[in-house]
């Protein structure tokens, strides 16, 4: 039987890959050049689609059918992700990518804090002061929302990071895979965005095979992993690296788009992500000093 070492080794693994193919996602998304729905409705199609052949090769590989959504509880969940794509979509045309990118940073802290109500798993005190630094990092990147008239798409941004961290939150409280249950959540996003597309804006993406790259590749996986990660690491772990996202996005569309953030959404990004260092390195000298049965810090 597995040992809790080797499942937390195996869950940081399995969420670090995933937070890495994330942060392809919205230079993907830009160089597809297209108007919002209709970016929403062919990812999310695409990504639904590869969810279906993921479970069918899975499926027969292991001889068994194996459950596309694991409880009622997965039905939850599925629609917070699906809400959550929604909001991170419209983020994206909203606001600067720095900002959204950055805000989106404060997953974490609503995981810590959602597990901490509701599965009364108290963040450790390094946690918290974390989160701290991690609302004033924030707090700098909204103000600067506020000041150029871009507030709703940084609010955007808040509400997708909320969502995302609550579906995290009851994965963990389930203990069950939902790998496959978060990349089947697209068919939220793709209804919503085709009946606006054909009823409203019309189709609109002048270079799809990016976006068809990006659904059927990229998402699935990085949405696979992700949501996987709860199963064997905490939800502010999982948190945790969705950040490669705050780190890799913004330069990834530096180098391709020369879209450089403002000196506010550095200021707060390098907070944010500094946090993120400091915190991260604090927790692997903890869970080195628990292996060698060490003293620790009060921290």
């Amino acid at each position: 039987m597995p040992s809790p070492q080797l499942d937390h080794r195996k869950g940081l693994i399995i969420t670090g890959i995933g937070g890495l193919f994330l942060t392809f996602d919205i230079p993907l998304i830009k160089l597809a050049d297209g108007n919002s729905w209709s970016i929403l409705m062919v990812r999310s199609f695409t990504t639904f689609a590869a969810a279906l052949v993921i479970w069918a090769i899975w499926s027969l590989m292991s001889g068994k059918l194996k459950p596309l959504v694991p409880s009622r509880r997965g039905y939850l969940v599925g629609f917070l992700y699906g809400l959550s794509s929604i909001a991170f979509l419209s983020g994206v045309f909203m606001t600067s990518t720095a900002n959204l990118v950055f805000i989106l940073a404060f997953n974490p802290m609503f995981a810590a804090l959602l597990s901490w109500i509701f599965l009364k798993e108290r963040p450790k005190p390094a946690t918290l002061i974390a989160m701290a630094f991690m609302l004033l990092g924030v707090a700098i990147i909204v103000s600067e929302g506020i000041s150029s008239g871009r507030w709703l798409g940084d609010l955007v941004a808040v509400v997708a990071a909320l969502l995302m961290a609550s579906a995290i939150t009851i994965s963990r409280s389930t203990g069950e895979d939902m790998g496959l249950t978060a990349i089947l959540s697209t068919c939220i996003p793709f209804l919503v965005a085709a009946i606006v597309v054909f009823t409203h804006s019309g189709y609109a993406i002048a270079d799809p095979k990016w976006i068809l790259f990006d659904g059927a590749i990229m998402m699935p996986i990085a949405f696979l992993c992700l949501a996987t990660g709860p199963k064997y690491i905490s939800g502010p772990e999982v948190g945790m690296f969705y950040l490669l996202e705050t780190v890799l996005a913004p330069i990834w569309v530096w180098i391709v788009f020369l879209e450089a953030p403002s000196q506010q959404s550095l200021i707060g990004g390098l907070i944010l992500v500094a946090t993120l260092i400091v915190h991260s390195l604090w927790q692997l000298r903890d869970a080195r000093r628990a292996r060698t049965n060490l003293p620790r810090y009060p921290l």
